[in-house]
């Protein structure tokens, strides 16, 4: 698995109605292609995510996992996850240098939203020659690319699995995402032109932001009192700061608020007619699996999904871990989707023999 480069040399049009002279995705590819090219796996990555799916993901992906690159008898997957534009893991984002100015765009990075995103996937799957995408999986932020891929090219993905997404950002996510970046304006650096701008408001925004990727119960069990007689030096005091630390370590303020504004921006019903409608559209064998625990994206948006994707069928994971359950659940996910994939496999069994019949 080695970090590759796509380079789009051309104008791109953005759904804001600005461009981008061109841009750059990183991404991996793991596994080898099949002769028929029919075992790709596309992974999209969430909010802080980057293109090594085995990275942050690696109870699913790898050798032995239930995505294996490396499966014998033929079984193996040809696995790719790219680094979203707007990104700082090797993708055109805000720290990237403008061409115009040669300088590094920061504020001046323009709006995109999961559509643009998804647009710039669809560019390096022409250029990896890639017709069919035999499972397009993503959580979140992930879950929503997927999606809208699935609406934007209705036969070109024969299985889609969205995990903890939804069809439109909540008045609730939005809410979350704003006060996030209000901890980023109300840092005095903010407003410079340096790469390192923000990084102490972003520490709070990270704080945030972990309360609504866990819940009550989360915190309960994971950060309890260490005794009866504490004051001060609680374990959930320096839990939020350790989250904001590491965040900074491997992040950047103007790439946060830029992926949290894409976050927000989550509609697949715009220019659509609405959103039943661009849902109505996927032709997909589709998977929507919620989390019961999840705050952020709680199991009535899955559903609202599953109810209107033409024969979708839900899942619903019982996780402590709200919606980082995505991350950490990997055992019941895996086995969620290998009784999903088992049952198409069946019904494809079936119309055959019935084909032969006839």
């Amino acid at each position: 698995m080695n970090l590759q480069y796509f380079d789009y040399k051309y104008s791109f049009g953005l759904e804001s109605g600005e461009r981008l002279p061109g841009f750059r995705l990183a991404y991996t590819t793991r596994g080898t292609l099949n002769e028929d090219r029919s075992n790709v796996v596309w992974v999209c990555h969430a909010l802080t995510g980057n293109a090594d799916a085995g990275d942050w993901w690696g109870g699913m992906v790898g050798p032995g996992k239930y995505f294996d690159p490396e499966a014998p008898a033929g079984a193996g997957q040809f696995i790719v996850c790219a680094n979203v534009l707007g990104s700082c893991y090797g993708s055109t984002g805000p720290l990237s240098v403008n061409p115009t100015t040669g300088k590094p765009y920061h504020h001046d990075f323009p709006m995109i939203t999961i559509r643009d995103m998804v647009n710039a996937l669809d560019l390096l799957r022409q250029e990896l020659d890639i017709e069919k995408i035999h499972t397009c999986i993503g959580g979140s932020v992930g879950g929503e690319q997927a999606l809208e891929w699935a609406i934007l090219h209705p036969n070109l993905i024969e299985n889609l699995i969205v995990i903890a997404a939804s069809a439109v950002a909540s008045p609730w996510c939005i809410a979350f995402n704003e006060a996030q970046r209000m901890a980023i304006e109300a840092d005095p650096t903010w407003r410079e032109q340096r790469d390192d701008a923000g990084l102490a408001g972003m520490k709070a925004a990270r704080a945030m932001a972990m309360i609504s990727y866990r819940n009550y119960d989360t915190y309960g069990f994971t950060q309890a009192l260490d005794n009866n007689e504490q004051l001060d030096g609680y374990k959930s005091a320096s839990y939020q700061r350790y989250q904001g630390e590491k965040l900074v370590e491997r992040f950047n303020a103007f790439t946060y608020w830029t992926l949290s504004k894409v976050m927000d921006s989550h509609n697949v019903g715009r220019n659509r007619g609405s959103i039943l409608n661009a849902l109505g559209q996927i032709k997909a064998h589709t998977l929507v699996v919620g989390i019961r625990s999840d705050l952020l994206f709680p199991p009535v948006e899955q559903q609202f999904l599953a109810r209107h994707i033409p024969d979708a069928a839900y899942e619903e994971i019982d996780s402590l871990y709200g919606h980082d359950g995505f991350l950490i659940e990997f055992r019941p996910l895996a086995n969620m989707i290998r009784k999903w994939m088992a049952g198409l496999a069946a019904v494809k069994v079936k119309k055959e023999v019935e084909t032969v019949k006839k």
